[in-house]
């Protein structure tokens, strides 16, 4: 495809982290993903993301890498050396520059999905997904295709090049929204006027997970999560993986001794080696385990992770997306957090009494909001129910506002078979 006009329907990208085992991300494409084929059936979809052979494999649209550099940097014989992968990361962001640039002009408009694409939670430099964010925006400005930011996170950031980059890139996006509260006046208080901005939740939360339902459990779900800090945390990253990891292994060790049945998992493989690491060591602990009564978990993809959560009755995780998918399943759920969008999360679904800072976790206070969220455990899922419903119709909204501000010349329809109003809240620069 050549041209954005080649295709009858109209042509829109996917751009993001996708496809690399973080199943927040994932689960957010998928989410926007069937609205598209649903609303929008004669469009062509392809995407831009970290992870094409996956997203190509899994959900049948065409993919290319997000960047050339990563891939051959991951892909080479031997570890570079300094001044080698100096010389390698300096071309390979120019010559990425022109590549998204390029695949940007081939449509009529770009979709990031959800995601904190504009946060800075955990380590990350600005020549990584900053720049790329500001390139998308950069080039959909100057080449007239319409980039929109959907149910995006961020936070306040110190780092005064990545702010830049960030602000910048929501600044000419065609359209935004963001996920909570937190993150509009986030962006707001960085200098951004977000007055006309929308603020929609999770796109996660339009997921069908009706195939997935089941009734509750007595297993104990934990997530957990390479936990290292933030950037400015780096040089304490060791210990601080150190510290969570000794105080899940404890909480896990109490859940056993006290008779719970418990399931170890995750929403992103990179943390599969802490899940090898706690289970390691609680088996250590208690050598006399009957078999099954601590497992772990790998977590290839979307439907296994929400397979898993089905199978349990409580949850207690760490990662985002680990707890709003074991809330979307009806789950009562403590969270560990790490970020300002766990408290907000944990407060719209009516949880704010079951979280905890990661940074400061005392395992004697999770301990006891546990134990009191195991005993009411069957008075908060219709709350839980009542809230995910609310927050589905809310996203449904949302979409409908896409279809008539990024995809109206299409001449698509509403997923609900009617013509797509426009929205007052939708913002268009």
């Amino acid at each position: 495809m050549n041209s954005r006009h080649e295709v009858a329907g109209g042509a829109v990208g996917l751009f993001g982290l996708l496809g690399q085992g973080n199943l927040g991300n994932d689960g957010s494409m998928e989410a926007v993903l069937a609205y598209l084929r649903t609303a929008h059936p004669d469009m062509a979809v392809d995407a831009l993301c970290s992870g094409p052979t996956v997203v190509s494999e899994r959900y049948g649209i065409p993919a290319a890498p997000l960047s050339r550099f990563d891939a051959s940097m991951r892909h080479g014989a031997s570890r570079p050396g300094l001044i080698r992968k100096a010389f390698g990361l300096t071309v390979g962001t120019v010559v990425d520059t022109f590549r998204i640039a390029a695949w940007v002009r081939r449509h009529d408009a770009v979709i990031v999905p959800g995601m904190g694409v504009l946060e800075l939670t955990v380590p990350l430099r600005p020549w990584h997904t900053p720049y790329q964010v500001f390139v998308l925006s950069a080039s959909g400005r100057l080449l007239r295709t319409k980039i929109a930011l959907v149910s995006v996170g961020t936070n306040i950031m110190h780092d005064r090049l990545t702010r830049w980059l960030y602000v910048t890139a929501a600044r000419l996006a065609h359209y935004r929204s963001f996920r909570d509260a937190v993150s509009r006046d986030a962006m707001q208080e960085m200098g951004l006027d977000v007055s006309r901005d929308a603020v929609y939740h999770d796109v996660v939360f339009s997921l069908d997970t009706q195939p997935y339902e089941r009734e509750p459990s007595t297993v104990v779900g934990i997530g957990v999560m390479d936990y290292s800090g933030k950037n400015e945390d780096r040089r304490r990253a060791d210990e601080i993986r150190s510290d969570y990891e000794a105080k899940m292994i404890r909480f896990v060790s109490w859940l056993l001794e006290n008779g719970r049945q418990v399931r170890i998992g995750t929403s992103d493989s990179a943390d599969e080696p802490v899940i090898a690491r706690i289970l390691a060591s609680v088996r250590a602990r208690h050598p006399d385990l009957a078999p099954g009564q601590v497992v772990g978990d790998p977590v290839p993809s979307m439907a296994e992770l929400l397979r898993q959560t089905a199978s349990v009755g409580t949850v207690v995780a760490t990662r985002f997306h680990h707890v709003l998918f074991s809330l979307r399943l009806g789950r009562p759920t403590v969270a560990i957090g790490y970020a300002d969008k766990h408290r907000d999360l944990m407060g719209r679904m009516g949880m704010s009494r079951y979280y905890q800072e990661t940074r400061t976790l005392d395992v004697d206070r999770l301990i006891a909001q546990f134990t009191e969220l195991e005993g009411c455990a069957a008075e908060l899922r219709p709350v839980i129910a009542e809230r995910n419903a609310a927050l589905a119709r809310q996203v449904e909204k949302q979409f409908a506002e896409i279809s008539a501000v990024l995809l109206a010349a299409s001449g698509a329809r509403a997923a609900h078979g009617g013509p797509v109003p426009a929205s007052p809240r939708a913002r268009v620069l």
